[in-house]
């Protein structure tokens, strides 16, 4: 079993940067990948950005060179960096954790990009 708790979430306005955590706890050890996935009114949830125990991360398209998804040391934390936020960003935004072929999300956190 594994619990995450997410933070960091809030309202900004165009342009701004938010910094999104993960925190996992529980069965932590031998975690495969480690992200974010995000859902706005009325659409599909989609995955955001991720990141594998060997280091690769992969992002949507829409967020490259904006968003940047980091981990610490030993995988127990999940890092998103957001900068230059637009109104299409608005969403909430779940953390992401596979581990030994069972996959675990978060509650969200809601991101709110408006003038």
């Amino acid at each position: 079993q594994v619990q995450l708790v997410e933070s960091g979430g809030g309202s900004v306005q165009p342009g701004g940067s938010l910094r999104l955590s993960c925190a996992a706890s529980g069965s932590i050890f031998s975690i495969n990948a480690m992200g974010w996935y995000r859902q706005a009114p009325g659409k599909q949830r989609e995955l955001v950005a991720e990141i594998t125990s060997g280091g690769t991360t992969n992002y949507v398209d829409s967020v490259k060179g904006r968003f940047t998804i980091s981990r610490d040391n030993i995988q127990t934390t999940v890092y998103l960096q957001m900068n230059s936020l637009k109104p299409e960003d608005t969403a909430v935004y779940y953390c992401n954790v596979r581990r030994a072929r069972v996959t675990y999300w978060g509650n969200g956190t809601l991101v709110t990009v408006s003038s």
